[in-house]
């Protein structure tokens, strides 16, 4: 499948916005493309994320990846995490998923991010096997913690 991924602007919105609908119905949120869309503009309006878009030749959408800006105090450096990652249904087991992963890392590296770090429910094997095949460890000396607010 011809594949091209490149860094998104607002003028994707039209474009993005179904598939990030999509990302939150994954993880069982009502449909509510306006607020898709709103919340999208604002990330990029504002510069808070880089999300890079996944189009086929005639320029439909088929996924992205959004990564956030953090940074390490202990090691002093610059961090992404990647929050993000959406590949629509019928492009799924096309290779989408490992192009946007490769792209992410490839423009993390570019703006002198020295790593991604990125959760996954325990029981998404698939996800973690793509991982792992391209590289990323599984931590096993912190835990994770959050506190809904």
């Amino acid at each position: 499948m011809p594949l091209q991924i490149r860094q998104a602007q607002l003028a994707d919105l039209e474009v993005l916005g179904p598939l990030f609908d999509g990302y939150r119905q994954f993880y069982r949120e009502p449909t509510d493309l306006f607020r898709a869309r709103g919340f999208l503009s604002e990330r990029l309006s504002r510069h808070e994320s880089e999300i890079l878009l996944a189009l086929d030749d005639t320029g439909a959408g088929l996924g992205f990846i959004q990564l956030y800006p953090l940074f390490s105090s202990v090691r002093a450096v610059r961090t992404y995490l990647l929050n993000d990652l959406f590949v629509a249904a019928t492009a799924r087991r096309q290779g989408v998923g490992k192009g946007l992963l490769v792209a992410a890392a490839d423009h993390a590296r570019h703006l002198g991010a020295a790593s991604l770090s990125l959760t996954t429910a325990h029981d998404n094997l698939p996800a973690q096997a793509l991982y792992e095949s391209l590289g990323w460890q599984r931590d096993r000396q912190f835990c994770e913690y959050s506190l809904t607010l």
